[in-house]
């Protein structure tokens, strides 16, 4: 087994037939289906079962599919950092980026990154957190921005200031409009959103000072939950970063005033792994 026959593979699964896989990859139908005989043959089982128009993965094929992805993103990756290498600070950065990452990447460092290094191209990954961390031990991101808490064992890194999370309040409430800042026990009772990243932060805390938070609806993007409080759904918590990167006319927000709840940004790579000069320039430019 290779990478063409991956390839070869990973193609024929995404067009569901062979006629199609054989298109997309420029070559005659009956060679692709030698490669793939050869290819069951080598590892002993079945990966789709034909039908007269379509072929459909087999449970063993759906497992090859899954690491095959994952080998083929990583030889990409392997063949960039060695472009990359080769042009000194040209080509492909990639990076991973969480939803609430926004505010802070897309700032004035980034813009003076941008014009110092314009021959550089962004691949940029989204995710959360723990799917970030995957994609970087895996080779196939070199810079991870994420947001704490994260286990930061296995990796190098670089934070930004600490912030607060708010509390994000539609206008209608008419709560405590004269205060710019709360206390976590004034969320006692109050109907809340929040991304799920922050739920065991936010349970915990909650929790220590005698209550259990009342929890309306938790989601996977912090936008989300901003749009839910914009709607008048509830009270959103994120972090302060956040607030402007989704709808907020309906809403005004208070900082929480609690030495737990409070979160960073920061950015990431994997502890004695070569990473490209570009990757560098970013990390310093943090």
């Amino acid at each position: 087994m290779d990478i063409r026959q991956l390839k070869y593979f990973y193609t024929i699964a995404e067009e569901g037939q062979i006629t199609l896989a054989a298109k997309k990859l420029n070559m005659a139908q009956p060679p692709l289906s030698q490669q793939l005989k050869l290819l069951e043959d080598e590892l002993g089982v079945k990966l789709f079962e034909r039908g007269a128009r379509q072929v459909k993965l087999t449970s063993e094929g759906k497992i090859l599919m899954n690491r095959a992805h994952q080998i083929l993103e990583l030889s990409n990756s392997v063949v960039k950092e060695i472009n990359d290498f080769s042009k000194g600070l040209k080509g492909t950065l990639s990076i991973g980026t969480v939803s609430s990452s926004g505010a802070v990447l897309l700032n004035e460092r980034m813009s003076e990154f941008h014009k110092d290094h314009s021959d550089i191209i962004f691949e940029i990954y989204e995710g959360n957190t723990f799917k970030l961390i995957d994609l970087l031990n895996k080779g196939i991101i070199e810079v991870g921005i994420v947001r704490t808490p994260f286990n930061a064992l296995n990796f190098e890194c670089k934070y930004v200031k600490p912030e607060p999370m708010i509390a994000a309040v539609p206008k209608e409430f008419n709560w405590n409009s004269e205060k710019a800042d709360i206390s976590i026990n004034e969320l006692k009772n109050k109907q809340l959103i929040i991304y799920r990243r922050f739920e065991q932060l936010i349970y915990e805390t909650c929790i220590e000072n005698g209550f259990e938070p009342l929890v309306f609806c938790k989601n996977d993007d912090a936008r989300t939950t901003l749009l839910w409080a914009n709607a008048g759904l509830g009270i959103a918590i994120v972090p302060k970063s956040v607030f402007e990167l989704a709808a907020n006319n309906n809403l005004s927000y208070k900082e929480i005033k609690s030495e737990k709840l409070i979160t960073k940004i920061a950015a990431i790579w994997v502890k004695d792994r070569y990473i490209s000069p570009i990757a560098i320039k970013f990390i310093e430019s943090f």
